[in-house]
């Protein structure tokens, strides 16, 4: 199965729920942490562009710390779940949206972001995903993108065996699993990026970018676009 598919299909509304719901421990203070790093990079006044929200795991934290929040994602029937969660919130708004054709005018953001290894899970060119993302993003304005740190692969393969456990991915293909990539025997795979392919990657565009690991479990590309 194509991995998109997945959030499309397989991940999403109540079973893309479960996934958190069955997290260890530490996967928990994983997901914490980088909801609490974000929330220091974002400002009362900022206008905020969530790319892959899912079913609003992170949108009603996020929409209480800023001016106006839009979350996007392919599946309808996640959206459907986060808007029962932040339908009380005026400033928030949903849309099912593709994140390489976003339908937003340039510079409309002063924040985009992509957590939770989304830049991975969208099964795209991580180049046309972070282009899009710096086209919608304000001259001045930050894009962050997180992966998995290196140092963070026991926990996140003990997650993903939970998850396989329960069907809510196919089972793992062990003989291919590894460095840093989880490979399913369904066709799934979720992969991670380096910081030297993190700087990489952020050096083909117009930005001052720099890489930050938090709690030992992720690491962040964060970009100020318009470094010139």
């Amino acid at each position: 199965m194509n991995r998109g598919h997945y959030y499309l299909h397989q991940l999403s509304s109540e079973r893309l729920r479960r996934c958190y719901e069955i997290a260890p421990r530490r996967v928990k203070q994983y997901l914490e942490a980088e909801v609490l790093h974000v929330l220091n990079k974002i400002h009362p006044s900022d206008t905020v562009l969530e790319l892959g929200c899912g079913y609003g795991r992170v949108l009603e934290t996020l929409a209480w710390k800023v001016k106006k929040l839009v979350g996007i994602d392919t599946s309808r029937s996640s959206l459907m779940l986060a808007r029962q969660k932040v339908g009380a919130i005026s400033h928030c708004h949903l849309f099912q949206m593709d994140g390489l054709a976003l339908a937003f005018r340039n510079q409309s953001f002063d924040a985009v972001i992509c957590i939770q290894n989304g830049i991975s899970a969208f099964q795209v060119d991580p180049r046309d995903l972070v282009r899009e993302s710096i086209r919608v993003t304000k001259k001045g304005g930050r894009a962050l993108f997180s992966t998995y740190s290196s140092n963070f692969w026991a926990d996140r393969m003990e997650w993903f065996r939970l998850q396989a456990d329960e069907g809510l991915i196919g089972e793992i293909d062990w003989d291919a699993t590894g460095d840093g990539m989880i490979v399913c025997k369904d066709g799934f795979r979720a992969t991670t990026y380096g910081p030297a392919e993190l700087l990489a990657l952020a050096s083909q565009f117009d930005v001052k970018a720099e890489i930050k690991e938090v709690n030992g479990s992720s690491l962040f590309l964060e970009m100020r676009v318009g470094k010139s």
